[in-house]
């Protein structure tokens, strides 16, 4: 039985395209199943949620083929559940799963139940996001890698600074955590990773994106570019040849390819809203809000929250970071007084330094190959270890002479 503190640590992989019928004895389970429909890892998913418990799903496919899956409550021992199942099997097409929950806590049950082939068995009252990961865990071919997690980096408005933040945040993860990841320049007219980079790919994320009936796992692999140990990017080729009027699902197969085949992958969201851009926030694992210390960068992310928090209700919130803190001469909005603004916490406070930035940007340089030490990276590094559940941190192996040379030195010196 899926445990609700795994379920949520875990990046649970999106429900295939299926069909789901629920036979609920209760209007509470009733209720949570009919909730989960407007969950993210839903969207694929057909479901239907109707009263009677097992009885009624018995009745229902005596003349009629069944779902994909069916979610049957059963509420105790008048419910009858053995002899539904049992009844249901003979009914049942094959490839049919069964997912059943109880308000019994009984492994003498349990046992009944998989023995008559019951996939998943949950107590009620079942927590929405335990739900769905059950019913992902279905399709999950036996053996298969973990789904990778992706982590979707928005400006709150133009300029604050997001793709800078998405490609040191990428290559945090990549260096200090030995994480093969992708970073994803979604801004295919303006994007700045390959010059953050030093890049310059033939190909990038614009042959995934015009051509997705083309778009498969060998295609992806001659698009990516390889940037540093563990670390390739998808560029988007910032060419104005043509205008971007891009669907709803642009994405949608890139993603699938790209959470099939490497751990992390950062999304480069540009400034723009859309209905691509609002479904890719809304789908991510992961959200980051960059924001600049002004009232325009607090409306905006007040407004952002709000939407994302009503259309994620099973997920955590996104994370709020001010970046550029600190500009001379410029009036701000102390971080304290945004935080209180947002009720929410900010994740990140990342000061002014344009020189270090500059420097970086100039030369197609990470932050903290610029300068290690740099109050920046180590926010970056702490951001790094936040998104992908990871508290330690894989440093380069400590040089046995450090200490007597430390001590010739100080020697020396004096």
């Amino acid at each position: 039985m899926p445990d609700i503190h795994e379920a949520t640590e875990r990046t649970i992989a999106p429900v295939p395209r299926i069909t789901i019928q629920a036979f609920c004895e209760t209007s509470e389970t009733a209720a949570m199943i009919e909730g989960i429909v407007s969950d993210r890892r839903m969207q694929k998913a057909h479901v239907k949620v109707q009263m009677g418990g097992g009885a009624a799903a018995v009745e229902a496919y005596r003349h009629a083929p069944t779902p994909n899956v069916i979610l049957i409550e059963f509420v105790g021992p008048k419910s009858r559940p053995l002899e539904c199942l049992d009844q249901l099997a003979e009914v049942c097409d094959e490839g049919t799963k069964v997912l059943v929950v109880g308000h019994v806590n009984d492994v003498l049950l349990y046992r009944q139940f998989m023995q008559r082939g019951v996939s998943e068995y949950l107590i009620a009252p079942v927590e929405p996001v335990v739900l769905i990961t059950a019913v992902s865990d279905l399709f999950a071919a036996p053996g298969a890698k973990p789904v990778g997690r992706t982590i979707a980096v928005y400006g709150a408005r133009g300029g604050v600074g997001a793709s800078t933040i998405a490609h040191n945040l990428a290559w945090t993860v990549a260096r200090e955590h030995g994480t093969a990841t992708v970073i994803a320049d979604l801004d295919i007219a303006f994007g700045t990773a390959s010059l953050n980079f030093n890049q310059d790919p033939p190909q990038g994320i614009a042959e995934a994106v015009f051509a997705p009936e083309r778009l498969d796992a060998n295609l992806l692999d001659r698009l990516l570019s390889k940037c540093a140990d563990n670390l390739s990017l998808l560029s988007a080729p910032a060419t104005l040849d043509r205008t971007i009027d891009l669907t709803e699902p642009a994405f949608d197969a890139l993603t699938d390819l790209l959470r099939a085949a490497v751990p992390c992958i950062v999304l480069d969201v540009p400034h723009r809203w859309s209905a691509w851009t609002r479904r890719v926030l809304v789908s991510a694992d992961e959200i980051l809000i960059v924001a600049s210390p002004d009232l325009t960068s607090l409306r905006n992310t007040k407004n952002l929250l709000a939407l994302l928090q009503a259309s994620r209700p099973n997920d955590a919130q996104a994370r709020v970071i001010l970046n550029g803190v600190g500009m001379p001469k410029r009036p701000e909005i102390s971080a304290n007084d945004f935080k209180k603004a947002l009720d929410a916490g900010l994740q990140a406070s990342i000061p002014f330094d344009p020189a270090l930035f500059g420097t970086a940007a100039n030369n197609g340089q990470m932050i903290a190959e610029v300068q290690a030490g740099a109050k920046a990276a180590e926010i970056f590094s702490e951001i790094a270890s936040l998104v992908t559940g990871r508290s330690e941190v894989k440093r380069a192996r400590a040089n046995i002479l450090e200490p007597l040379l430390a001590r010739l030195g100080r020697k020396k010196a004096s």
